[in-house]
């Protein structure tokens, strides 16, 4: 058994090079081999979004507050709001984010192949998150 204390892994800002705008990520677990899967709360402040990326073995957000958007590669933006529960399945290309004007937190569970949880793709633009 092991219990992870609220508070003890420390927070990290959501690396440029993943997102657009202030994004807070909170890891709050991953489990040890031969389990594969992780999770973290990861808080959107106004504007702020992912970059477009796909999961090996897809993804689950679990809306938690505020108001958010996320989208799938040739779909419409879809508002999400606390308690919606997504799921993107393995390899979609997708974002997900704040609206322009309230922020957002989530929490994503995703699993592991070979270590890798993530494909991180392009930005997306202005105009694709204002579409």
């Amino acid at each position: 058994m092991d219990i992870k204390r609220n508070g003890s892994q420390p927070s990290r800002k959501g690396p440029a090079e993943w997102f657009s705008g202030s994004v807070r990520i909170d890891p709050l677990f991953q489990v040890p081999e031969p389990g594969r899967v992780g999770a973290g709360q990861v808080t959107f402040e106004p504007g702020a979004r992912t970059a477009w990326h796909t999961h090996p073995l897809g993804q689950t957000l679990i809306i938690t507050s505020g108001l958010g958007w996320v989208q799938r590669e040739g779909g419409p933006i879809e508002e999400v709001r606390p308690g919606d529960v997504v799921w993107f399945p393995p390899d979609l290309k997708h974002w997900h984010g704040a609206t322009p004007a309230t922020g957002m937190t989530h929490i994503a569970i995703q699993e592991s192949v070979g270590g890798k949880t993530v494909d991180w793709l392009e930005h997306v633009t202005d105009a694709q998150y204002r579409a």
